[in-house]
């Protein structure tokens, strides 16, 4: 278990030493959520920032759309003002989201990859579901 451990901090800090993107997530007028899509190859990681407040439920749900890999993709969620540390780790906690969020700010929900597909450079498309509520 401590090996685990040390291998997801390895490769979170190895992530972010890199230049990476991001995508502020609004709702349409009247909508709670959105689905949101792209692709991750490698060490790459793609972050969606999305305001909420205190209290609101934060619904997310990851699904592969495609991949020249095994498609193993994850993603986390990190509260305002974060250094990286995450309220949710995919890895561990699974592809599907639903947490009371315990502060107003913008949170960060990071999409990833592990494994073989992130070692290798593979490329995992993906659909993103996200809702406050």
């Amino acid at each position: 278990m401590k090996w685990l451990f040390v291998a997801i901090v390895f490769s979170t800090i190895g992530a972010l030493a890199q230049a990476q993107s991001t995508a502020e997530v609004k709702f349409q007028p009247g909508n709670y959520g959105t689905m949101v899509n792209g692709t991750i190859t490698g060490n790459e990681y793609f972050d969606y920032t999305l305001g909420a407040k205190a209290g609101q439920e934060m619904f997310a749900e990851l699904s592969v759309s495609d991949t020249n890999g095994n498609g193993v993709i994850y993603f986390n969620i990190l509260p305002p003002g974060s250094d990286g540390t995450a309220i949710y780790i995919g890895s561990i906690d699974g592809n599907t989201a639903r947490i009371n969020l315990p502060e107003d700010g913008d949170y960060t929900i990071r999409v990833y990859l592990m494994g073989n597909d992130r070692d290798t450079g593979k490329t995992v498309g993906y659909n993103l579901d996200l809702s406050i509520q």
